[in-house]
């Protein structure tokens, strides 16, 4: 190590008369300097080539140990971070696999259904127009069936109308011939008017 010389300066003790003398000269250098071998300093440690063995053997002993440590305790420790963020990476990618797998069922069953879905929808749609369309056939028969059984009352009635209405003609006509035949004078038998009404319907 390097020392500095140190300096010490004495103060005589104070006299009778407030005056004070001075210390000796030679008394001035306090006993404090550090005595010089060969007339140098000593040398900084870390450079000093008598102490190269004992350096290199700590640095050696210092060297294994660190290494040791690392071996012991570092790299255990790193191995098994690096082990549980891969197995945490592996578990992470396993889990997204599945769920795309599961991702993917769910959209082909989905294709699925809405395909089966539509094919129902189809045969609904057609069975439906097959039900309204014999439903409406059934509807128009019964409808002809009812006009026709109301033309046939009707064609009845009006035959029935006519039967009457010409059985009025004939009574209408021949009181009418037997008013003619009077006011022209004539006589004539009731049955004779008959009989020339109906020769002339028929």
């Amino acid at each position: 190590m390097f020392v500095t010389e140190a300096y010490g300066q004495e103060t005589a003790p104070a006299v009778e008369g407030g005056h004070g003398a001075e210390a000796p000269a030679d008394a001035a250098h306090a006993g404090t300097e550090v005595p010089h071998e060969g007339g140098h300093g000593a040398a900084f440690p870390p450079f000093d080539s008598s102490t190269f063995p004992s350096q290199l053997l700590w640095l050696a002993i210092t060297f294994g140990l660190f290494y040791v440590f690392l071996k012991k305790v570092i790299v255990p420790r790193l191995s098994a971070i690096l082990d549980a963020r891969d197995a945490r990476i592996a578990q992470d990618i396993e889990q997204a696999t599945k769920m795309k797998a599961d991702a993917d069922a769910a959209v082909a069953a989905y294709e699925q259904e809405l395909a089966e879905a539509r094919a129902n929808a189809n045969t609904i749609g057609q069975k439906a127009r097959d039900d309204a369309k014999a439903e409406a056939e059934a509807k128009r028969k019964s409808i002809e069936a009812t006009l026709e059984q109301k033309l046939a009352d009707a064609e009845a009635r009006v035959a029935k109308i006519k039967d009457a209405a010409m059985q009025d003609v004939g009574s209408i006509a021949e009181e009418t011939a037997s008013a003619i035949v009077s006011a022209l004078g004539g006589k004539s038998a009731k049955a004779d008017v008959s009989a020339a009404v109906k020769s002339v319907r028929s």
